[in-house]
Parts: C-alpha cells; sequence; structure tokens
C-alpha cells in the first residue's frame, strides 16, 4: 500500500502536529517514523496505524 508523504503533511499541519508527534502516537522514535514516511510502501496495518495517529480515515492518507 502506498502512502502519501504530502497528504500525510497536511493531516500533521491541520493538527499542528511534529513529526516527533506523530510517532509518539504511532509509538515509534522519531527516526523510525522518518523511515517508514520514506519507504512510501507500507503494509495496510502500518497504514492504519498512521492513520489512526493523525485522527484521520486510511482512503485520506493513500496515494490515488
Amino acid at each position: 500500500m502506498r502512502v502519501s508523504r504530502d497528504k500525510i503533511d497536511l493531516a500533521r499541519a491541520s493538527r499542528c502536529m511534529t513529526i516527533s508527534g506523530l510517532a509518539e502516537a504511532y509509538g515509534v522514535s522519531r527516526a523510525r517514523m522518518n523511515t517508514i514516511l520514506n519507504q512510501h510502501e507500507v503494509t495496510p496495518v502500518c497504514a492504519g496505524r498512521i492513520a489512526r495517529a493523525l485522527g484521520v480515515d486510511v482512503t485520506e492518507i493513500i496515494e490515488d
């Protein structure tokens, strides 16, 4: 599953959330979160956890 870094950044911006805040909500370190976001291809579970940490539906962060 491909996640859109731009869409994730927009969701973070609307919630005034840093990468560190997202990492904390997700349950990983900031460095690991950057790795996850830079690889684009993630498992459906990972995409779901990112969406939950952002408080959005998973369809809002996947690439079209």
